[in-house]
């Protein structure tokens, strides 16, 4: 027990760089109390004394503002950063070494009994207000962007993005993640730089409009000097600007 909240004040000099001694880690953040308590609780489910590991969650809910169902499996190291709005699911399991921000919710998306919450793979970073739903997985050391909204399994080492989740551009992400840890870390899951893959496509074709009228101006041009008069077109009732248009997806 006192290894493992060894480890669990221990981590959280690794990850987040406002603390600044043992006593203030372990007197007023809250993720360490709601994991403590969640070992409680869990303990007394297991027991099969399970009304009083739902009235030890109930407390640590009021407590900390984090809800863990006393059925979640939670692994060794994992960090929960402010905590205030994080749901854990009956039957989550999170391994060891996982990050969860603000506002993550790992939730079930049947009224069935059985599997019904996410898998978290040892490593995984969730970002603030993320939602990850359904009996799904995320690989081992997956990211999640702030916000995003995942229903299907994430691969190893994938980072997903967006509403709903979709996987980044693994060779660019890769890149990105290099350079985030030469500049130290990246809270959230995500870093500055990041587009999202469907804003990605829509930049690809506005230019790709852009540049067929392009085209079709120099053609135009190319048969008014060989005498061909082009039937004129109706006038556009919006001046067509791919520059305005790209600054707006963004």
């Amino acid at each position: 027990m006192f290894r493992h909240l060894k480890e669990d004040i221990a981590v959280v000099f690794e990850r987040d760089p406002a603390a600044r001694n043992a006593f203030e880690v372990l007197t007023t953040y809250p993720g360490i109390h709601a994991i403590l308590m969640h070992r409680l609780a869990r303990w007394l489910w297991c027991s099969r004394l399970k009304w009083l590991a739902r009235v030890i969650a109930h407390w640590a809910r009021w407590f900390t503002g984090i809800e863990i169902h006393p059925g979640a499996t939670i692994g060794r190291r994992v960090f929960i950063d402010h905590g205030m709005g994080v749901v854990i699911g009956e039957t989550a399991e999170i391994g060891d070494d996982c990050t969860l921000y603000h506002g993550v919710t790992l939730g079930g998306t049947s009224w069935n009994k059985g599997k019904r919450h996410p898998t978290l793979m040892p490593g995984v970073v969730v970002g603030a207000g993320a939602k990850i739903l359904g009996p799904i997985t995320l690989g081992q050391g997956a990211k999640i962007g702030s916000n995003a909204v995942v229903v299907k399994d994430v691969p190893e080492g994938a980072t997903v993005v967006g509403i709903p989740g979709r996987i980044l551009d693994q060779d660019g992400e890769r890149r990105r993640r290099e350079q985030a840890e030469k500049l130290g870390f990246s809270a959230y899951a995500i870093s500055a730089d990041m587009n999202d893959p469907m804003v990605k496509a829509m930049h690809g074709l506005i230019d790709h409009a852009a540049r067929v009228d392009e085209q079709l101006a120099v053609l135009a041009a190319q048969l008014q000097k060989l005498g061909v008069q082009p039937e004129a077109m109706p006038p556009e009732k919006e001046h067509f600007d791919p520059d305005y248009l790209n600054k707006i997806v963004d």
